[in-house]
């Protein structure tokens, strides 16, 4: 026979996910998104400036969670320009360009200290 005991509630659970629900009510994300187009608006590499300040972000909520989603509006002939400059691309004379990682160096940052941001705030209390 199994028998299975409870001591307690779950008090400090609905605590810690109510101070988690109030960080978001703040617009804490929205700052990191601000933060982390003008992050990448910076270092993308200019030739016209077109990709550099075709930078955006969006908030996506979930039944779980919430996200910050950055993209790139810059598309020509269907590619996404910042990922060409991102991982390489071919010319139409077949010239390999090598791609340059300026993406993840520049959003990197933004994502530590949102981390830092909220683990602080979580844990205070």
């Amino acid at each position: 026979m199994i028998t299975f005991r409870h001591k307690g509630d779950f008090t400090k659970t609905s605590v810690f996910f109510d101070r988690l629900k109030n960080l978001f009510d703040t617009g804490i994300l929205d700052k990191y998104g601000r933060e982390g187009v003008e992050a990448l608006r910076n270092a993308t590499p200019v030739d016209t400036g077109k990709t550099a300040a075709s930078w955006r972000y969006e908030i996506k909520q979930y039944k779980y969670g919430m996200r910050i989603e950055f993209f790139n509006d810059n598309v020509v002939d269907g590619a996404n320009v910042a990922v060409l400059i991102q991982y390489g691309h071919s010319t139409r004379y077949h010239v390999w360009v090598p791609g340059r990682d300026y993406i993840n160096p520049a959003i990197r940052p933004i994502f530590d200290r949102l981390s830092e941001e909220l683990s602080g705030k979580v844990n205070k209390g």
